[in-house]
């Protein structure tokens, strides 16, 4: 009687950890699952931005067709990427806007415009949005590939079929310390 009362509570305390682990490991897959969501969100604000942003660059830096057009290319690029390729798209996306503020520095009177200047406070705010959503997404990825990879959840993850999540990288460009030179 006794050793039917060990091996119960034995299968009780297993079936107990096999739901909490199952139930941890899908209450970090869906909060990954809205993050990526959530940047998405702060990505589609940055996209309805940028036609904004280059409208009234035009206004000032007509003859800077080419660097207007490849602005509009990468936002385009961006937005129809897959995910696979997003973050390629999103970087060429992201060296653009920055030649366009530089272009920008040319034209004291674009400067100096409030349209251009709230837009560009405004997509300097979606950056800071873009960039914790970011974090926030890859926190969840490491503890999801924790989970998944050490033991003993790594036994509920397999049975489970639950995956590694891959992580959202900085382009190679960014990685690079900036040379400063006086």
């Amino acid at each position: 009687m006794i050793v039917l009362l060990i091996a119960l509570v034995v299968v009780a305390v297993l079936v107990i950890w096999t739901v909490a682990t199952y139930n941890s490991l899908v209450g970090t897959r869906n909060r990954a699952e809205e993050a990526l969501g959530a940047l998405d969100a702060h990505l589609k604000q940055r996209y309805d931005l940028i036609p904004n942003l280059v409208e009234t660059v035009k206004g000032y830096a007509a003859h800077e067709e080419e660097t207007l057009s490849r602005v509009i290319g990468a936002r385009n690029a961006a937005m129809s990427s897959s995910p696979a390729q997003r973050g390629r798209a999103e970087d060429a996306l992201s060296d653009t806007l920055h030649h366009l503020f530089a272009l920008s520095e040319s034209y004291p009177d674009l400067k100096a415009n409030a349209s251009f200047m709230d837009l560009q406070r405004r997509l300097a705010s979606l950056e800071a949005d873009i960039l914790n959503a970011r974090k926030y997404y890859n926190a969840l990825a490491r503890t999801m590939n924790d989970k998944v990879d050490m033991f003993p959840s790594s036994i509920i993850a397999s049975v489970f079929h639950f995956a590694r999540l891959s992580y959202i990288e900085v382009a190679q460009e960014e990685k690079a310390v900036p040379e400063v030179r006086f």
